[in-house]
């Protein structure tokens, strides 16, 4: 499965109760209701405008909806960013943007994508905050729109050592999934169940709920076990149910779950 991605920095910040909220709602898959707890300061702040654009994008990704409110909260980040960083940010926030309309068929805009990816890139040097996601991002390009496998293995690993050095958990449980992707596409298939276990661990540690039936899923891909393999997939099946069918692309890989 390539088609997830993410949006945002990660998890929990501290002990914020705002910030505790809204990643309870986003791991609950309730984007629109944490988006909507940072409206108020999101229309002065640029780094609350850009996670509530980030909000709203992710949903898109997971529901194949809401472009418009996606695109209009964008907008409005962008409007309130001003430095490189912010820029950048912004950057790469329409860079998934256009990369999900593209991946899901909605519309085809990748040159869109490559160019805010680029640019961002153009902002956010090695090692500044936010370089990591889109190393991550740029990975993804690579892999699901250019077929180029050894460039998105790069990328990702570039973003995994990225999440490791400012730690992120969220986004390596991502960088895992993607590189355990790409050994079992290579036939690897340890590495891939190694990589694919890790990503659903942090991910239940973390509590990020509508992560977990994709990890489970993927999990049971490298599973040699038909009996193990078919449980993974039960279990995926039940928390993709609970969250009312999303991921939306989830449900092909999930027979019994419609």
């Amino acid at each position: 499965m390539a088609h997830t991605a993410m949006s945002g920095s990660g998890t929990t910040a501290g002990d914020d109760p705002l910030q505790t909220a809204v990643w309870r709602l986003r791991s609950r898959a309730c984007w629109t209701d944490a988006a909507a707890l940072l409206e108020r300061l999101a229309a002065t702040d640029a780094g609350a405008a850009l996670q509530r654009a980030a909000l709203l994008g992710e949903r898109c990704l997971y529901t194949e909806q809401g472009w418009a409110a996606a695109e209009d909260a964008l907008r409005a980040a962008e409007a309130l960013a001003h430095n490189d960083g912010e820029r950048g940010a912004a950057a790469c926030e329409r860079g998934q943007l256009a990369y999900s309309a593209t991946l899901l068929g909605i519309r085809d805009r990748a040159d869109e994508a490559r160019s805010a990816l680029g640019r961002a890139a153009a902002l956010l040097p090695p090692g500044a905050p936010g370089r990591a996601l889109l190393d991550f991002r740029r990975g993804l390009m690579a892999e699901n729109l250019s077929d180029s496998p050894q460039a998105a293995r790069a990328a990702y690993r570039r973003a995994h050592a990225g999440a490791t050095a400012h730690p992120d958990p969220l986004l390596l449980s991502f960088t895992w999934r993607h590189l355990a992707g790409l050994a079992l596409r290579d036939g690897e298939l340890a590495e891939a169940r190694h990589g694919f276990a890790e990503s659903l661990r942090i991910r239940e540690e973390l509590g990020y709920l509508v992560g977990t039936a994709p990890a489970l899923a993927s999990l049971a891909e490298a599973e040699p076990d038909p009996e193990a393999a078919a449980r993974l997939r039960a279990e995926a099946s039940r928390l993709f149910r609970l969250l009312g069918g999303v991921p939306t692309w989830l449900a092909e890989h999930l027979p019994t779950a419609a």
